[in-house]
């Protein structure tokens, strides 16, 4: 119950302060709004209770820099797709593929975010997480061969490191 409580709080305040907005149609929202995704995400943010609160802070704190280099692979992908799209030669590499990929995490969270990252970007959707494999779908030879890798690595950097 705690845990459910403090995550209802964190998002609470995050909507009140990227909000803005304090009448109590919007304040409602944001109370309901949180109180239903703390009620339903508690228990995948705060599974591994044998964290320390330290590295809780530290992940908080990474993720900001992975959010940025996310975005900009995101820009990156959007340009390919573009290329494929527009170009006779880009369009005659299209070749969709569903690749099934094997990944070392411990956590359900950092699958997770990796699924979501890859989803994220152009050209790649995760069908499913079974287990310690991703189900990808890949537009192109290109796209396929950038799963996992680089984003991979940084995921584990910021939710797989053990305690500091």
């Amino acid at each position: 119950m705690k845990i459910r409580f403090f995550s209802f709080l964190i998002l609470f305040l995050v909507w009140v302060v990227l909000s803005g907005l304090f009448d109590p149609f919007h304040l409602l929202l944001g109370l309901f709004s949180s109180i239903f995704i703390s009620l339903i995400s508690a228990d995948l943010l705060f599974a591994q209770t044998s964290k320390r609160f330290s590295s809780r802070i530290r992940e908080g704190m990474q993720v900001p820099g992975y959010m940025v280099w996310l975005f900009y692979q995101v820009v990156l992908a959007n340009i390919h797709i573009l290329r494929l799209a527009l170009s006779p030669k880009g369009f005659a590499s299209i070749e969709p593929r569903i690749i099934r990929h094997k990944v070392a995490f411990r956590t359900d969270f950092a699958k997770y975010a990796l699924a979501n990252s890859i989803t994220l970007t152009p050209g790649t959707v995760t069908v499913r997480i079974d287990g310690d494999h991703l189900l990808i779908h890949a537009i192109s030879r290109k796209t396929a061969a950038g799963v996992g890798g680089e984003m991979e690595k940084r995921v584990s950097n910021v939710f797989e490191r053990d305690n500091w």
